[in-house]
């Protein structure tokens, strides 16, 4: 019994925690004499409609799952704090940046994308990473991902592109023809599937990756003068990535690696922690920069935007019951606070109905009022009333209008969004192909070594040679516009995997 970790062993943690366990009940709390015999007419009879304790328990496990996240479905979460350790208030009046010192409660939320509630968390593929700040203003959730970068830079492509990732309609398998035809077809994707293929796509559980804000957002100091910015959050336990075989073994053996790895981490009292960081580009800078500052597809040259440090966060607490802290939970990018704004960019304005659309789906029109979305920090006070499950007093007797003349809540100015100008011709934009891979050129020569080369073009051949030859060599010549080697280097291994048998596939 020493032996076992502290997630295997949390059951008997608790029977140790706890004397008695207390009277049994039903859920309207009357207790409960037999809960191991139905009620029926004699002892071969049939069961009477009359046994309430029988009819409160099967109706409430006929009820007990909700509809899955379309995306991020698989998770781990954990509660904590942010610290404040360096002033930005120059950029952002948000309270929560106030003071050097000041802490924030919080909750974090890490998954996989594509795969179901039930599928492999150490598989190929990027790592949701949302963080929930319970300030005095209101909730700030900044949602994003372990890659600074995304797959596309218009959210009309974004349900397509999900569907590959998914399964087939028709053969509900996932489809390596749909993942590799939609990535040849939208070059833009380059980018991230570089990184996706690269050692990142595989980190060692949640601790030891970076997270991203990735979208563009806009910070407005008390003077209101805006600058736009990125957030980064730094892992402080270093990165480190499974190789491809050594992710496959564990998607085998421990599919839940990821999920055991971060409960067992803070169980045991070894807390993990991120330092977050900004950077930071002036209205001017944005309008005369060499591309788009708000392509997703993009990152901002360190060199010319360095990092700043603001605070770091660390994750002290585990949810005392996974579904109501962490299936529940309900991250949005819309969920703002004074001194935090959109951006022009796209994916994100897609985001911002999107995201608190689902969850309405999801969880329901009051999911804000599940406790561990609830922004118990401050008072919500507006004119949203009743729909199901409503869990507070409903704002009791105050007026459900607005404008009213009977003392409901009224608006303050001094919180009105930083205006902007915009001009430009309403149409359909798009874009060049050949600003796709600069940036990816840069990856591949100055960030990757060349075992890191050697390893992403192996892992890219071992996914790509279950697609059809006609996309294989669409994606070949793909990766050619990047570097000439790269193209090459898969040329070369490419033969060897379709020599091979084309076992099934075990991941993305």
């Amino acid at each position: 019994m020493a032996a076992r970790d502290k997630a295997t062993n949390q059951l008997e943690d608790y029977r140790k925690s706890v004397a008695n366990g207390g009277l049994l009940t039903t859920s309207t709390g009357a207790p409960i004499a037999d809960k191991l015999n139905s009620l029926t007419i004699g002892e071969k009879g049939p069961i009477l409609i009359q046994d309430a304790v029988y009819i409160d328990e099967i109706s409430h496990f006929d009820r007990e799952r909700i509809p899955e996240r379309v995306v991020h479905a698989k998770g781990a979460g954990a509660f904590g704090y942010f610290e404040v350790t360096n002033d930005i208030s120059q950029y952002c009046k948000a309270k929560m940046f106030s003071e050097i010192g000041k802490r924030t409660p919080m909750v974090a939320r890490f998954s996989t994308v594509g795969g179901e509630s039930g599928s492999a968390d150490t598989a190929r593929d990027p790592r949701g990473f949302a963080l929930k700040f319970y300030t005095e203003e209101g909730n700030w959730d900044l949602v994003g991902n372990n890659t600074p970068i995304f797959f596309i830079r218009d959210p009309i492509l974004f349900p397509s592109f999900i569907h590959t990732q998914k399964r087939n309609p028709a053969t509900h398998l996932k489809d390596p023809d749909a993942f590799w035809d939609f990535i040849t077809l939208r070059p833009e994707t380059t980018h991230q599937v570089c990184f996706l293929f690269s050692d990142r796509g595989t980190p060692v559980g949640y601790r030891f990756m970076n997270g991203y804000g990735s979208h563009t957002f806009k910070m407005v100091n008390e003077n209101g003068d805006p600058i736009y910015c990125k957030f980064h959050l730094k892992t402080d336990q270093g990165i480190k990535n499974f190789d491809r075989h050594q992710a496959d073994d564990l998607t085998r053996d421990d599919p839940d690696f990821s999920i055991r790895d971060l409960y067992n981490s803070i169980a045991e009292g070894n807390h993990p922690s991120w330092t977050m960081h900004i950077q930071v580009m002036t209205f001017e800078q944005a309008e005369k920069f060499k591309f788009n500052p708000f392509d997703l597809t993009k990152v901002w040259p360190h060199s010319e935007y360095p990092l700043m440090k603001v605070g770091k966060f660390v994750l002290n607490r585990n949810p005392k019951n996974y579904f109501a802290e962490i299936e529940q939970s309900a991250f949005s990018p819309a969920s703002l606070v004074p001194g935090i704004e959109p951006s022009p960019d796209k994916m994100l304005q897609g985001r911002l109905y999107s995201y608190d659309d689902t969850h309405r789906h999801r969880l329901g029109a009051n999911f804000m009022q599940i406790p561990v979305n609830c922004p118990f920090r401050t008072r919500v006070a507006n004119y949203q009333r009743d729909g199901p499950m409503t869990m507070d007093a409903n704002q009791g007797d105050a007026p459900n209008y607005f404008p009213n003349s009977f003392s409901g809540p009224k608006e303050d100015k001094q919180f009105s969004e930083k205006s902007f100008k915009v001009e430009g011709d309403v149409d359909r934009h798009s874009w060049s192909e050949a600003d796709c891979y600069p940036q990816v050129t840069d990856f591949w020569s100055k960030t990757l070594n060349s075992e890191e080369r050697t390893r992403l073009v192996d892992n890219i051949a071992s996914h790509l040679c279950n697609a059809q030859p006609f996309l294989q060599e669409r994606a070949v010549n793909q990766f050619g516009k990047v570097h000439p080697d790269f193209k090459k280097m898969l040329q070369e291994k490419l033969p060897k995997y379709n020599k091979q048998s084309k076992a099934p596939l075990s991941h993305l």
